[in-house]
């Protein structure tokens, strides 16, 4: 019998043709190449044609909307319903008319998110300061070009930028907008896209202007004496900070503080706030302060309500009696969004190359781009008078015996011979020769004649004066100057933004607010806290713990001291004891875990109170591991409640020490074994993370179970179990030596 053929087991069995070809697509296909064909040019075409704004200052949706409403007769005419204009710049830009809207929305007058906004609208636009306040649909809305956009447009028709086609190749666009001030600097920009981002901040446009004209006279000049701080349209303070601005200047990265404007009337005992920053929302800081009072971290405020209406952004904060106001706004520039960093990322497309670049660059390299568009056009206008001067070189020539130019054209039987007679007759080209034959009979006389020859001579002076200007940088850099110099005087308006100073702010410090006084903190091996004052200690100190429970750590501190709650995930959670409610010694108190918001299954291990953060953790693991770490690598400048990777954890921890000076330390296996060193063997470590070095060798099975200070241990004979140099086996534990030890 012949034996059953078996199965390829190396092969899956697959009966559908269809999924044995999509396998070996995946298969067969690596992934560099999938990055190079599928996701290269999608990264691309998101740098190139979506994110990242050029050195007009445009993305290319808002260079698109613009430039239809321009053709639309927008930057003159009348107002048109959004939708209209929505539709119209389909044409130009297929992304949906849900982009669009958008686009024309933050460009709007109503929306309020430009210092200078572009579109004129008429409607509800929403506002850029609220979350909640929502656009209408644009059939309800209308809209036109504001007048500042006069300055997008003056050179468009005189050849100072190029055209391009547009994405069905039937109907052109211009590849920039010939801007005749810096917008790049002027009109704030975001965008974020593969691999990177950007955010551009706006300036003033008076001190835009004045810079960029400071700039072209003297490229080395100081950009901070003219441009003193970014603008932006809800106003605010920006306090001033010379360093951060220079860096700003110089690399185009960094970031600027901002805070709200605040009034309070005294008479109805409110604080009103009437700007805020323009990174944040009035629903966000109403939700924050709400947030603040459930937590009972702001007991000085009754009520907290928005009061915005069409005179502007209101939101009104009713105080307590005797509440000082100056201090309780310091606070909420503290915990709230009222004080604000503004991000800076100045990257910009030039030449098709995203560049980061700083606000000198950034004027060097829209000075060359400008100064090459008034170029073009000086050569454009400079070709139409040349050819204009060259009809009239024409004309003179018929002009000097017009009735001959009479006779040849009364003389010729035919039309289309009229144009070659004349340029036989006067010794002209066609197109003089049309142009003389398109005159009508009425313009031939004395007068006209003289005018024309007159204007022949004006003429050639100013083909003179444009040949000249063309050659000539510094006429160039001139006419650019004149030019900024007008925008100013016609667009120019004050700064929104008031720039403070850090000597002229209220300080706001929480210690100060928070009462001091002596406290006993208590924590339970399940993870529950109790802060008890003395003279509740001294009424019942029996303290209550649920069954199996019982005291981990306990110790002596002051309300307003920091505590450090480190847990077995390799995690440590900093607050302050004012963070708790004073407890009594009958009740179980906070469970960590829930209060301080940590991860499922994750416990507290120890408790430590770092004071001054001098001294040092010393962190002895299971497999008789120890690692020293500085108190100083847990300090934070800013209020991070939570680190992660406060150890490591390689091995289980068996014990955390805080020692502020080098003492003798005990420590005890399973086996039982003990052994005493001084801390002065173990050198610090640069790194939380580290795992330490071997101080107790242990037998197969054990682990290191205990460790303490010297003192704080059981053991009566330290001699027996002191060793000079680790790593150590330590020796037996005897029963003189504390025999409850072995029960470890």
């Amino acid at each position: 019998m012949p034996k059953k053929k078996q199965p390829d087991e190396a092969k899956p069995r697959v009966d559908n043709p269809n999924v044995m070809g999509l396998q070996a697509a995946v298969l067969e296909q690596p992934i560099t190449e999938t990055l190079e064909t599928n996701f290269m040019p999608y990264a691309m075409s998101v740098i190139m044609s979506r994110a990242i704004p050029e050195i007009d200052g445009f993305k290319p949706s808002h260079r698109k909307l613009l430039y239809t409403m321009y053709k639309m007769g927008l930057l003159t005419g009348a107002r048109t319903k959004s939708a209209n204009i929505v539709g119209q710049t389909m044409r130009l830009n297929p992304h949906g008319d849900g982009a669009i809207y958008e686009t024309m929305v933050r460009l709007s007058k109503g929306y309020g998110a430009l210092l200078h906004p572009l579109v004129d609208s008429k409607g509800n636009f929403g506002k850029v300061y609220s979350r909640d306040m929502a656009y209408a649909a644009s059939r309800y809305t209308e809209a036109k070009l504001a007048p500042i956009c006069q300055e997008l447009f003056r050179d468009l028709d005189q050849n100072a930028v190029d055209f391009v086609d547009n994405y069905d190749n039937t109907m052109k666009e211009p590849a920039l907008l010939p801007t005749t001030f810096p917008n790049i600097l002027v009109s704030a920009n975001q965008g974020i896209a593969v691999g990177m981002a950007s955010q551009l901040c706006g300036f003033n446009l008076a001190e835009v202007c004045d810079t960029t004209a400071a700039y072209l006279k003297n490229p080395g000049c100081d950009l901070s004496a003219t441009l003193l701080a970014p603008d932006f349209p809800t106003g605010g303070e920006i306090i001033y900070d010379r360093s951060a601005l220079d860096e700003v200047y110089r690399t185009g990265r960094g970031s600027v503080k901002i805070r709200g404007k605040y009034r309070y009337v005294k008479s109805e005992n409110v604080v009103e706030i009437y700007e805020i920053p323009y990174t944040t929302t009035t629903e966000a800081i109403i939700d924050k302060v709400a947030e603040l009072i459930k937590a009972g971290k702001l007991r000085e405020v009754n009520d907290m309500r928005d009061e915005t209406d069409l005179s502007g952004l209101k939101l009104a904060i009713d105080l307590k009696r005797g509440v000082d106001p100056d201090k309780l706004m310091a606070k909420l520039y503290r915990a709230t969004t009222l004080q604000d960093s503004i991000s800076c990322n100045f990257n910009v497309l030039v030449a098709g190359m995203p560049r980061v670049m700083g606000v000198r660059e950034l004027l060097e390299e829209w000075c060359a781009w400008r100064t090459e568009s008034v170029r073009r056009r000086v050569a454009f206008t400079l070709g139409k008078k040349r050819d204009k001067l060259h009809l009239l070189k024409g004309l003179k020539r018929i002009l000097l015996d017009i009735d001959k130019a009479i006779r040849i054209i009364r003389e010729t039987e035919e039309e289309a011979e009229v144009i070659p007679n004349l340029m036989i007759g006067f010794g002209i080209d066609q197109i003089q020769a049309e142009y003389v034959a398109e005159i009508r009979l009425r313009n031939i006389n004395k007068e006209y004649i003289l005018k024309r020859v007159q204007e022949e001579q004006a003429l050639r002076d100013e083909i003179d004066d444009l040949e000249d200007l063309a050659g000539n940088a510094g006429r160039i850099k001139q006419v650019i100057i004149s030019e900024l110099e007008a925008v100013k005087t016609k667009y120019a308006q004050p700064r929104r933004t008031t720039i403070v100073y850090e000597h002229e702010i209220t300080g706001y410090d929480e210690a100060e607010e928070t009462p001091d006084y002596p406290v006993t903190v208590f924590l339970s091996q399940e993870g529950y806290f109790k802060k008890i004052t003395p003279q509740s200690l001294r009424m019942a100190d029996i303290q209550k713990f649920k069954e199996e429970d019982s005291l981990r750590q306990s110790c002596e501190a002051t309300n307003r001291a920091e505590v450090m709650f480190f847990t077995n995930k390799q995690q440590v959670y900093k607050c302050r004891l004012s963070d708790f409610d004073d407890s009594k010694a009958s009740v179980l108190g906070d469970y960590l875990p829930s209060k301080l918001g940590m991860d499922p299954e994750e416990g507290v291990v120890s408790m430590i109170l770092p004071g001054d953060y001098t001294g040092a953790l010393l962190f002895f693991f299971e497999n008789g591991k120890a690692a020293r770490v500085e108190l100083s690598a847990y300090a934070t400048t800013s209020n991070r409640r939570k680190l992660t990777g406060a150890y490591n954890g390689k091995s289980p921890l068996a014990a955390l020490l805080h020692l502020r000076e080098d003492r003798e330390v005990a420590l005890v296996s399973s086996e039982p074994r003990a052994l005493v060193f001084n801390t002065a063997l173990l050198a610090p470590k640069s790194t939380r993370t580290t795992q330490g070095v071997q101080v107790m060798t242990l037998k197969a099975k054990h682990h290191l179970a205990e460790a303490s200070v010297l003192e704080d241990s059981a053991i009566t004979n330290p001699a027996r179990y002191r060793c000079r140099a680790i790593p150590g086996a330590g020796a037996l534990v005897k029963d003189e030596d504390g025999g409850q030890l072995r029960l470890l």
